[in-house]
């Protein structure tokens, strides 16, 4: 959904009551036909409902992640066709529209705009644009941001090797920039970012670089770099949280302890998944070297160490360790804390099969909880860590604090408005008990 189509609660109740309905029907329907035949009962109508949750998944996800679902539920109304007592057309168009309109009709109740206040805004009176030419695979320079930037009545700052990003960020201020984007990574996002903080100007966000999950969490298009610069003209403005570890700031995470070793391979950036799945035994056996990390849990308990810790600006719902997940929210004005802990060699394996699952939160050693503050000391001096993606070296302890509502951020009006993880809970279980949540009036 686009930010100019924000629902009232009672419209996402209409939507709610529809998609649980609609979601529902194909079952009813097929249990109605299937009655002479118990086995064939069972097998329609397990296929339906992996259509209907394959159907939801395929409206919540973009680009390439939609396709395996979309496909997941074609095939299952196919074969659910296919049987010998479901041979009529009739049967499976009303069915493949009931697990459509289903599908739009949880989007619709469940994908919201973020609950924090936001307002139109007119166009920058004057804009800048600072672009890195290197970052993504030289994305900026593929889809020509600089010449767009222009028609735009942008003014597009290219850094060059040698220059200092904050320092041009900084000039670019000073000469009456209004509004600041940063077509570039995460770190580089970051660090623009502050200097839109420290100056009380707006930022724009172009994901321009490889990853590029605080422009995911804010609800952009990252399949369409260009389209982010429409943020410069008429868009809706809100405010974000910041991060800030030992005063240097940071819009996604920091990790800590074994996968911020893994990140200082050379090898990292072009294979994250494979580089951690590698070298996880190695830095996990039994004569590997722990991590000396020591921090109080919410309890007050003190801990000496953990194998991952990761602090992120407001919580991820976190899928793996390599890739991480979504935010639902930006401004929820906390830290987000995950730690794992793996106590003998043998739960290498359980690690690793959770990493590759993209379960990681099932493995028994993950902890995560939230704080608007925390600290990280140590015995070792520098600690490794990686900020928003970027090797670094920081001297203990490490003081994490978030920084509520500190940037003023524009996205475009026809931008998706929303991250993954704010659209729809994960599985069906639980997209049907926000769904009923919905329909009580207890939904965010």
């Amino acid at each position: 959904m686009t930010w100019h189509a924000v629902r009232s609660p009672t419209a996402r109740r209409v939507f709610a009551l529809a998609a649980l309905a609609t979601g529902a029907a194909p079952l009813v329907l097929t249990v109605f036909l299937l009655l002479r035949d118990p086995l064939e009962l069972i097998a329609a109508v397990l296929l339906v409902g992996c259509a209907v949750a394959a159907a939801w998944a395929a409206l919540v996800r973009r680009g390439w992640r939609r396709i395996p679902a979309a496909v997941i539920a074609v095939l299952a109304l196919t074969a659910t066709a296919a049987m010998p007592d479901l041979r009529a057309y009739l049967w499976f168009l009303v069915s493949a529209a009931l697990v459509v309109l289903s599908a739009g009709a949880a989007r619709a109740a469940l994908g919201h705009a973020p609950a924090s206040a936001a307002s139109r805004t007119g166009p920058a009176r004057h804009g800048v644009l600072l672009t890195n030419p290197r970052s993504g695979a030289g994305k900026a320079t593929r889809f020509g941001l600089a010449d767009k930037a222009r028609a735009l009545g942008v003014e597009p700052i290219e850094l060059r090797p040698g220059d200092d990003l904050r320092t041009l960020a900084e000039q670019a201020v000073a000469n009456g920039a209004d509004v600041l984007g940063m077509a570039g990574g995460d770190g580089s996002q970051a660090l623009v970012a502050d200097v839109a903080r420290q100056h009380g100007v707006a930022f724009v966000c172009v994901p321009a670089g490889t990853r590029n999950h605080f422009a995911l969490d804010l609800g952009l298009d990252r399949d369409d770099v260009p389209a982010a610069l429409a943020a410069f003209g008429d868009a809706v403005e809100r405010r974000v949280d910041l991060a800030e570890l030992n005063g240097r700031v940071f819009v996604n995470n920091v990790s800590l302890g074994i996968y911020a070793t893994v990140v200082q391979s050379p090898a990292y950036r072009d294979a994250k998944a494979a580089t951690v799945v590698r070298q996880l035994p190695d830095l996990l056996g039994p004569n590997a070297q722990r991590p000396d990390l020591r921090f109080a849990l919410p309890d007050g308990t003190r801990r000496e160490s953990a194998d991952v810790l990761l602090v992120s600006n407001d919580p991820y719902r976190l899928e793996h360790l390599s890739g991480f997940g979504t935010r639902a929210r930006l401004d929820a004005g906390t830290l987000g804390i995950v730690t794992v802990t793996v106590n003998q060699a043998a739960e290498v394996p359980a690690l690793i099969s959770a990493e590759l699952a993209g379960r990681i939160s099932r493995f028994p050693g993950y902890r995560s909880w939230s704080a608007p503050e925390f600290t990280v000391g140590s015995g070792r001096s520098p600690i490794e860590a990686s900020v928003d993606g970027e090797a670094m070296r920081f001297a203990p302890p490490l003081h994490f604090r978030s920084l509520p509502g500190a940037l003023r951020v524009r996205i475009p009006l026809d931008a998706p408005g929303t991250s993954p993880a704010a659209t729809l809970p994960p599985g069906t279980r639980a997209t049907i008990v926000a769904l009923l949540h919905v329909l009580r009036g207890r939904a965010s």
